[in-house]
């Protein structure tokens, strides 16, 4: 029997309806001759509230008893799944994840996984047991529960996926798989077949929101294929694997925006070395993620340093650089928290010129000015204002003909 790890995430278990239906799945996939192993989020908007009511209570909460309050929410989806798929006559045993146990390290709120104890979850699979396991959830070395951040059910689901060598690990979402971009945006955005772990771990970094980047590259580094489906619909969706040498590759696979982005600059900084340490390392301190950085050399000996960050630490990270003026010796901190980052990334770009010409010659024809620019091997990004967001996807996805699903030369 092939063994599927199947993850569902808060949308797909966000009602009883919608448990029933997961159920109703994962029993055709047992009929089908399937081992299955359930893993699944809190209800949709759970953890949200959950997280609310901590922040609410306490001004600074410990991210220990966060932990155990965040936990709460796949405790629910895991026992009401277990009673679904035990409604329908199939056995099922819900599992938290320290009864797995799943072993992490003790960072709170942002843990690791050391090891998954798999005998438990073996033994209920030779028992024709179906297997319901809490994501997003472990246990450290000293007994407490911890969690592993946001979008950490995808990362449960491959870790148990690596820890029990399974043939497949499958997301189920409220989409059927990844598309060339935002089919919200783009009415002919095509759902691809096949996207290399490369290209998928670019797309889930730089904005698509379809698979957590964190569980692309565990999958990658561990060898687990990983399939993006819907849970709505039927239908192969989207197979993530590694690259086919055999293949030949469009030179762009798809396109992804962010748009919790914003801008700092630090004008008329002194070209001195050390000084991007100097700014950068106050912003580092704070725990705020630096993405772009730009730097440009004046003629009068004096440089524009300029980066980008997320747009929740816009007003902190530009509070930072205003007390760094004066020992910076710089003249202003300029901010603009209304850009967007659009991307295309694709393998192909290894084996074509070009790219960026026809990237950047789509967005002048549209009066689309670029702010800034970032480049790669498989992906090209830049800044644009926000406002620009869907003419700029659109005309990009356009120019490299990807509702065709050809080959763009």
């Amino acid at each position: 029997m092939t063994l599927h790890i199947h993850k569902y995430g808060g949308t797909s278990v966000g009602s009883l309806d919608r448990i029933r239906a997961v159920a109703g799945n994962v029993a055709k996939r047992r009929d089908a001759g399937d081992d299955v192993v359930v893993v699944v989020s809190a209800m949709a908007g759970e953890t949200n509230r959950l997280e609310s009511l901590g922040q609410e209570l306490s001004d600074q909460p410990k991210a220990r008893e966060m932990d155990v309050l965040l936990s709460a929410g796949e405790q629910v989806s895991a026992a009401l799944t277990a009673m679904a798929l035990d409604q329908l006559g199939y056995r099922a045993r819900s599992y938290l994840g320290w009864q797995v146990p799943i072993v992490t390290d003790t960072n709170h709120m942002k843990a690791r996984f050391e090891c998954i104890e798999t005998k438990r979850l073996k033994e209920d699979l030779a028992a024709s047991v179906i297997p319901v396991v809490a994501g997003f959830q472990g246990i450290d070395a000293g007994g407490d529960i911890t969690t592993v951040g946001r979008g950490g059910s995808d990362t449960s689901a491959v870790a148990i996926a690596a820890a029990l060598n399974a043939d497949e690990c499958r997301i189920y979402t409220d989409v059927d798989g990844v598309y060339t971009a935002d089919p919200r945006i783009v009415d002919g955005a095509r759902k691809m077949e096949v996207v290399s772990f490369e290209e998928m771990l670019e797309l889930a970094s730089l904005g698509s929101k379809v698979l957590h980047p964190r569980a692309v590259e565990y999958a990658a580094n561990s060898g687990v294929t990983l399939r993006v489906l819907s849970s709505f619909n039927e239908g192969e969706g989207t197979l993530i694997t590694f690259e086919d040498a055999n293949m030949e590759q469009p030179v762009v696979s798809g396109i992804a925006h962010a748009i919790d982005e914003a801008k700092l600059t630090v004008v008329g900084v002194p070209d001195v070395p050390g000084v991007a340490s100097t700014i950068l390392g106050p912003i580092a301190d704070a725990s705020i993620e630096v993405d772009m950085i730009v730097q440009n050399i004046g003629s009068d000996g004096t440089t524009d340093f300029t980066f980008t960050v997320k747009r929740r630490d816009y007003d902190t990270a530009k509070g930072i650089l205003s007390g760094l003026l004066k020992d910076l010796g710089a003249r202003d901190v300029l901010g603009d928290n209304a850009i967007v980052k659009v991307s295309v990334v694709g393998v192909g770009m290894r084996s074509h010129a070009g790219v960026a010409t026809r990237m950047f010659n789509a967005l002048a024809e549209e009066n689309i000015n670029i702010q800034m620019i970032s480049t790669s091997e498989i992906k090209i990004s830049v800044v644009i204002a926000e406002r620009y967001l869907e003419l700029a996807v659109r005309s990009i996805h356009k120019v490299f003909e990807l509702e065709n699903g050809d080959i763009a030369e």
